[in-house]
């Protein structure tokens, strides 16, 4: 097998959403390295220059991740094309923006199904294939919305949310089998996230409040460029011990930090009441009493 530019020997990497954005700053980074990439999206055309410049490195595969047969299909397409996987990197998202009261059941249920469901499907596909090799690294491209929830952006981050608890316990699920998860949080990033977002129907009611918001956006976003995001994901992945969690960006970073001091001044100026919502008794007997005893669901 040939080696990298740095003596070692070429990692294949499976990322959703590769065509275009973050996935495809992705998708470059890891060629630059020496790597190879099983590159999925919704549709490839975007993806046949990347192939040429890297003939036999590049994978596409036309994947929509909210259809779990399709993902078990693209997965099993790379293994056999590349023999292995070493890096997956759920990066395929949408957005939805809205007041919460403003969706529809049908609104709601897509941003679920690409940003948690997408993640969970792929996540479930490799997991097999990783825990027969030992080795293996899942990252899961959440969001500043994963930090904490803010008006219009409200299922957009309970997909984060979702996301990053599932993850969470997939770490640990996954470690006894040397299989690495770590989450990145991006900040704010020059991709078509918003160009291509989705808008629930408005409610009057909810006027004051957008023009608010707008005045607090007047200025615009400040992004950054995809590569900066690209350079941390290869620093993450070379890591011989990553962390569970990596912020992206001096905005996402100063918020995890003000949102985390928050919250803990929260709980502890209702320390009182917490505790005292807890006194451990006996269980009790009785046919009625087991029943009692058993956990909540």
């Amino acid at each position: 097998m040939t080696t990298t530019a740095a003596g070692r020997t070429p990692r294949t990497w499976f990322i959703t959403g590769a065509s275009r954005g973050l996935g495809r700053a992705f998708a470059e980074a890891a060629l630059g390295a020496g790597d190879r990439v099983a590159a999925a999206a919704r549709s490839t055309a975007a993806l046949d220059e990347l192939a040429a410049a890297h003939p036999g490195r590049v994978l596409p595969l036309t994947l929509d991740v909210t259809d779990r047969e399709a993902v078990s299909r693209a997965v099993e397409a790379a293994v056999a094309h590349f023999g292995r996987l070493d890096v997956v990197v759920n990066n395929a998202g949408t957005l939805s923006m809205g007041m919460v009261e403003e969706f529809t059941e049908a609104e709601a249920r897509a941003q679920m199904e690409t940003n948690f469901f997408g993640a969970l499907w792929v996540g479930q596909a490799v997991m097999p294939y990783l825990r027969a090799q030992g080795s293996g690294h899942i990252v899961q491209i959440s969001s500043i919305g994963g930090l904490a929830g803010f008006p219009l952006s409200g299922l957009y981050a309970a997909s984060k949310f979702a996301l990053e608890g599932m993850s969470e316990a997939l770490a640990m699920e996954a470690a006894q089998f040397g299989v690495k998860v770590s989450i990145v949080q991006p900040g704010g990033y020059w991709t078509d996230l918003y160009t291509a977002m989705k808008a629930a129907t408005p409610l009057e009611a909810y006027a004051p409040l957008r023009a608010e918001l707008e005045k607090m956006w007047a200025e615009g976003s400040v992004d950054s460029e995809p590569r900066l995001a690209a350079e941390a994901l290869l620093k993450l992945v070379d890591s011989d011990e990553p962390p569970l969690r990596l912020l992206l960006g001096s905005m996402v970073y100063d918020l995890a930090f003000d949102v985390s001091r928050k919250r803990m001044e929260t709980w502890a100026a209702w320390e009182g009441t917490s505790r005292a919502a807890e006194k451990a008794v006996a269980a009790p007997v009785g046919e009625a009493g087991a029943a009692a005893a058993e956990p909540a669901s």
